[in-house]
């Protein structure tokens, strides 16, 4: 089924020109699955953002040195996130995007549990990793799942719902750190913080019972009848028969080219290897804006400047704030403009951001300077999160063709795992060699070569739905040049 031309009071308009109105169990049901299945999103959001306020407290009680300290926080992105990418995306492919997303649950839950009554560093490394591991595969599977079951004219908007769970995840965070640092006059803490993840671990894992795979996954496979009663669940029945004629058409001419190995089906077609390549680069740009140096280390920056502890903590959450912000205002985006032309409008900004970052250290010491340093930060993340974030999560999930996806997803999710990973653990020596003032102008640079590759590689996938977009990259093969252009009077997705 090709994209439609819009989603206003529940009617669509499907492309031979008929009006289709889903009904309220059709809605319903889509309602039911993002927020469930986008769980997974708010504990990334949430294990990747506390530790930013946790150690505060936990580096005088677990004793860390500055080694130690780059290694508990980094843990969670590599090896953990990095290889959990990889492990989702077989996952996902193995046992469904459902069977991938209540794994991912387990580990949430017990890496929660392990972090929150770590005895020691070690201890608290495992629980890390194991987290990790979560997070890394969530990042796969969540945006593939909620890809391959949305209708084509909803896709945008609930792909990057989850990365609204995952902004909302690191706010919530922020906010507990701030909460709990004032309620609980405790150098354990950071255990309080850590511990508050279980909530959202067991929802994840309960929920996941209640939905079903994806109508993709089933149709690759051969189970014609679940892809067929699954696309039922939220569309119109003609509508929904149109996409299963579509969708089983693509499913039998993959089986049939005999695409079982992903990494035999690179090697033997060209045109896949570039947009796996594609999306490895997207990923990560996606990193390079440093938006984690911001999530990671706010509390510390801003605490290096000469405000208190309590202070820094507090002025962390307009952080969390202005990308939840961000992302509402990035989803609204999406479905008015060109996915390209939002890219290249955020990278502009990011790097502008850094700019002003890196001329606020030169100035004196001073409440002045301290606030100029956090607007610069929240101007840097605004742009990340209205334009970058949430489009580059939205270009994996939509890129790759069907019987790679999981894998190709893992294999670009990985790179921005291990991209963000030695960022992390770069940032504070970095800084420490070369200065804040050089080091956050490195990024400016950074982000100007990564507004170059955009404008360069980034395809246009708006207006297409998935089958559509794999015919395209097909039929260009090796062509150098993709078309950068959605077509003509598309409004929605």
């Amino acid at each position: 089924m090709s994209e439609m031309d819009s989603s206003h009071g529940g009617r669509v308009t499907a492309s031979g020109g008929a009006t289709i109105k889903r009904s309220g169990a059709h809605n319903r049901f889509l309602i039911k699955l993002t927020v469930i299945s986008t769980l997974g999103g708010l504990l990334f959001g949430y294990d990747t953002g506390v530790i930013s306020g946790a150690l505060l407290s936990l580096k005088a009680d677990l004793n860390l040195t500055a080694f130690s300290e780059a290694i508990v926080v980094s843990s969670l992105l590599f090896p953990g996130a990095a290889l959990g990418a990889l492990l989702g995306g077989k996952l996902a492919d193995k046992l469904g995007r459902k069977g991938s997303l209540l794994v991912c649950a387990g580990l949430f839950l017990v890496g929660a549990v392990i972090c929150s009554t770590a005895p020691n560093v070690g201890v608290m490394v495992v629980g890390r990793i194991l987290l990790g591991f979560g997070v890394g595969a969530a990042a796969v599977t969540c945006p593939l799942y909620l890809a391959e079951m949305a209708p084509a004219d909803r896709r945008g908007r609930m792909v990057t719902i989850n990365e609204l769970m995952i902004v909302t995840g690191q706010f919530l965070a922020f906010a507990m750190n701030a909460l709990l640092n004032a309620l609980i006059k405790d150098p354990h803490v950071w255990r309080w913080m850590l511990s508050v993840a279980i909530i959202p671990a067991v929802a994840l894992f309960v929920g996941m019972f209640f939905l079903p795979d994806s109508p993709r996954w089933y149709a690759v496979r051969g189970r014609m009848a679940d892809t067929r009663r699954v696309l039922e669940l939220s569309r119109d029945p003609a509508e929904a028969a149109e996409e299963f004629n579509v969708v089983a058409e693509h499913a039998k001419r993959d089986v049939g080219e005999d695409k079982g190995a992903a990494l035999r089906d690179l090697r033997a077609y060209p045109w896949m290897r570039r947009i796996l390549w594609i999306g490895c680069g997207l990923a990560a740009v996606q990193q390079a804006t440093g938006i984690n140096t911001v999530n990671y280390y706010a509390p510390t920056i801003l605490e290096s400047t000469g405000l208190g502890a309590s202070a820094a903590l507090i002025l962390t959450i307009t952080v969390g704030v202005v990308a939840i912000v961000g992302t509402i205002l990035g989803i609204v985006l999406i479905g008015r403009h060109n996915r390209r032309v939002l890219l290249l409008t955020g990278f502009s900004g990011v790097a502008a951001g850094h700019a002003v970052l890196s001329l606020s250290f030169l100035l004196p010491a001073s409440n002045f300077r301290s606030y100029l340093i956090l607007a610069a930060m929240l101007l840097v993340v605004f742009f990340v999160q209205t334009f970058i974030g949430t489009l580059v999560w939205l270009l994996l999930s939509e890129i790759f063709p069907m019987t790679i996806r999981g894998f190709a997803m893992g294999i670009a999710v990985f790179v921005l795992w291990t991209v963000n990973a030695a960022i992390s653990f770069a940032f504070p020596p970095l800084v420490a060699a070369l200065g804040a003032t050089l080091t956050f102008g490195l990024f400016a640079l950074v982000n100007v070569g990564s507004l170059i590759f955009v404008k360069t590689f980034a395809p246009e996938t708006r207006g297409r739905s998935l089958e559509e977009l794999e015919d395209q990259f097909r039929s260009a093969g090796d062509a150098k040049h993709l078309v950068h252009e959605a077509p003509v009077g598309v409004h929605g997705g």
